[in-house]
């Protein structure tokens, strides 16, 4: 159900270091659907009688969404984006206050009407947020549990009793997420300590630190809460059930009788019958009054992961790994099939006389459930008697008395469309090639945000062996489809390693030797949105030698490092080149974080221009804003350049020679041809340092004794003279096209320097 992870305090190791990177998330699929399994649910009743409910999911591709039930139709309302993991559970409280937790180490809230408008993100866990639980007659308590052991019991208070902000504070004003800012005042949460009275807390670290609910050693993946919130149960993988007195935090007792992870738990109104579903496949019910299991029911074949029961406890609905959806009466221990599809159960929900269905598909199913009166379902016939040992019923299954299921198909739908489950970064740096949930393959140009080729349902091997380009560019990015997108990171200095030249980019009106970063061209395309809104709030002085009116920082950051490069020309600084324009009508989200709060998630067109250093990390303004980069790795490749043995070229130069890495094979060619038709090739060297006017980014330095010189290697009238050139390496020849790097990547294979040879083609 979720990504496994280890216990205890990882320090966040599933986030990237601080201000380090930035990432945005593509997709060419319709953003009112869900591209990633469906982790949970929640449904709204309509106060009205004759209103629409809404239901709410959470998904693995790390948003939230609600939809408008009405008429057996099920219509796309909006989109609560702002998590930057998976989305792993989402409850209800406090009238229209939506909660949500995520393997992004926070729990959001939301304004569950609102556009998209998260109120509050809470940072309290130290590792995935699993789960959450709230009580249904005090909607002012909830509870969430994580991979870390913690489970934080909150107070949600009132809508118009914001907590007081202050820098240490570790409730934040989710500002990044949709929506234009708070329709409504924002909802604050707090934690129950020790005591009987709900209080803050502060540390020195975060500020507002909740009391834990300690004693889970090991992960929890399972809570849940009578109606009133004066019980609260927690399971996970220490294989018991743990029970609490959420007013104090304290424990009143430890059930044990499962023997393999807990992962979904109920508990009944007044508290004292509790039921448990585990990865041992077995459902056991709890009488918390004797303290002892009283009943055990083996319906699965495999992990039992989403429990939903009757109003009166009578029955049990429950689903799992086993792709199966079965009702239990928990007095008689009957229980009866009542469908199964492709994918497992994650979470269930009641919806009046019917039931929803979440699972590892992007779609979501309402089946017919019989919920006021279950004993219909019986009636169909077909049921048979759970078994008290988890064997009994992987042995029917294996006698052939596979129960059949009373539904072949759901009462309602909502689709959702196909995700991201495979990917290959192709050598010209600038492709993806994908493949989705259906096998559809398709080409990315990531640097536009766009699909250019849609192949169908081939061969992914195949496609990708037959797109194979023999280049060597720097791997400036990375890539995963977690989400069942396709995140590109993008973690400095490393991305800005890269470089091409204009002519290779089809670039019009510039000169075509002129060194083209991917990787800061790529930001200026992102942000051109975020610029443009940034200019008409603040004039073009926003956009001038640093000057941000809220990012004084940026300028004196860069100033403090020991090399910082001035990229380009000024006057083109916020020009975006086509190979680097994005569609607005696909546009990317942003995962990011800036130098206070935490990571956000955003709509490149949702930005509104006010965010500054305090969201973006400082290098991403820097680069943007002043035309800065970071000090990189050395981007030269050293070479010797010698005649082919054999042949009747002469020796041209002595010593080591240093060109950029994405220099071409035949400006090499021009620059032996210089030196054989020129009898003083070095009228045009420059002292080490100096710059010639009009100087193109195609360079060939000497690095002898003789000190750096510097040789134009443009086109010239006397390129047509004879004599023709062939360069060579390792006795094959070259490609003129080829870039040195590419030469040292796949003819050279050595790490020792670069060794090319030139001779006369024959006959010419």
């Amino acid at each position: 159900m979720h990504r496994v992870g280890s216990s205890g305090n990882t320090s966040n190791s599933v986030r990237p270091r601080k201000e380090k990177r930035l990432t945005y998330v593509l997709s060419d699929a319709d953003d009112t659907k869900h591209c990633a399994g469906i982790n949970c649910l929640a449904l709204l009743k309509s106060p009205v009688p004759d209103g629409h409910d809404s239901l709410f999911t959470g998904s693995r591709d790390g948003t939230l969404k609600r939809w408008t039930i009405a008429d057996n139709n099920a219509t796309f309302s909006t989109t609560f984006e702002s998590h930057i993991d998976w989305v792993n559970d989402a409850v209800l409280a406090g009238g229209n206050t939506l909660v949500s937790c995520s393997s992004d180490t926070t729990v959001k809230t939301w304004n569950s009407l609102s556009n998209g408008t998260c109120t509050r993100t809470l940072r309290q866990h130290s590792d995935y947020v699993t789960c959450l639980a709230a009580a249904e007659r005090n909607g002012n308590i909830v509870a969430s549990g994580g991979l870390g052991g913690e489970v934080f019991i909150w107070d949600v208070e009132a809508a118009l009793s914001p907590v007081t902000k202050s820098s240490d504070t570790a409730e934040d004003d989710c500002s990044n997420g949709n929506g234009a800012g708070n329709s409504q005042p924002t909802t604050s949460l707090r934690t129950v300590g020790s005591s009987n009275s709900i209080s803050l807390h502060t540390t020195q670290s975060q500020g507002y630190v909740p009391i834990t609910a300690k004693g889970h050693k090991e992960s929890v993946y399972a809570l849940a809460m009578n109606d009133t919130g004066s019980l609260l149960v927690s399971g996970g993988t220490e294989k018991v059930v743990r029970v609490w007195d959420p007013r104090n935090g304290s424990k009143t007792m430890k059930l044990k009788g499962h023997t393999d992870n807990i992962r979904a738990l109920l508990l009944d109104s007044t508290g004292r019958l509790c039921l448990s579903g585990s990865s041992d496949s077995m459902i056991r019910l709890w009488d918390l009054g004797q303290q002892r299991c009283v009943h055990s029911y083996a319906v699965h074949t495999d992990s039992v992961w989403a429990l939903a029961s009757t109003p009166t406890f009578s029955h049990v609905y429950s689903g799992g790994r086993d792709l199966s959806l079965y009702l239990t009466d928990l007095s008689t221990r009957e229980s009866i099939l009542l469908c199964t599809k492709e994918h497992p159960i994650l979470q269930l929900s009641l919806h009046d006389d019917s039931i929803w269905a979440a699972t590892t598909d992007s779609s979501v199913h309402r089946w017919p459930a019989e919920v006021h009166n279950p004993q219909k379902a019986f009636q169909r016939g077909g049921s048979f008697l759970a078994g008290n040992l988890s064997f009994s019923r992987a042995r029917a299954s294996l006698e052939g008395s596979t129960p059949v299921p009373v539904y072949r198909e759901p009462s309602l739908s909502i689709p959702g469309t196909r995700g991201i489950v495979q990917h290959e970064i192709l050598n010209n740096r600038r492709h993806v090639l994908t493949k989705d949930t259906v096998g559809s393959v398709k080409l990315w140009e990531i640097t536009r945000g766009v699909v250019i080729e849609d192949y169908g349902e081939v061969s992914f091997e195949k496609k990708k062996e037959d797109l194979f380009e023999m280049v060597s560019i720097p791997a400036w990015f990375t890539v995963d489809t977690r989400l069942g997108s396709l995140s590109i990171h993008l973690d400095t200095p490393q991305c800005f390693s890269a470089e091409m030249y204009s002519a290779d980019l089809n670039i019009v009106g510039k000169p075509e030797d002129d060194k083209i970063n991917l990787a800061r061209e790529t930001l200026k395309g992102l942000l051109a949105h975020w610029l443009s809104k940034r200019r008409n709030r603040f004039g073009t002085k926003a956009l001038a030698n640093g000057d941000v009116p809220t990012g004084k920082e940026i300028t004196s950051r860069s100033i403090t490092l020991s090399k910082v490069e001035v990229d380009g020309n000024s006057e083109n600084d916020s020009l975006v080149y086509p190979p680097f324009e994005f569609l607005a009508s696909s546009s990317p989200s942003i995962i990011t974080e800036g130098s206070q709060g935490g990571p956000w998630r955003k709509k490149i067109t949702d930005l509104d221009g006010t965010e500054d250093e305090k969201d973006f990390p400082w290098w991403v303004l820097d680069c943007v804003l002043n035309n800065r980069l970071p000090p990189r790795e050395n981007t030269k490749c050293s070479f010797y350049l010698q005649p082919l043995e054999g042949s009747a070229a002469q020796m041209l130069t002595q010593g080591k020679l240093s060109a950029p890495r994405i220099l071409r094979v035949h400006k090499v060619v021009n620059y032996v041809v210089e030196k054989m038709v020129l009898d003083q090739p070095l009228d045009i060297v420059n002292p080490e340092g100096a710059k010639s006017s009009g100087l193109p980014g195609g360079q060939i330095q000497h690095t002898s004794s003789g000190g750096d010189a510097s040789f134009r290697s443009g086109l010239k009238p006397w390129q047509k003279l004879k004599p023709s050139i062939e360069i060579l390496c390792n006795n094959q020849v070259l490609s003129p096209e080829m870039s040195l790097a590419t030469v040292r990547t796949y003819i050279w294979k050595k790490s020792d320097d670069l060794v090319l040879n030139y001779r006369i083609k024959q006959g010419r």
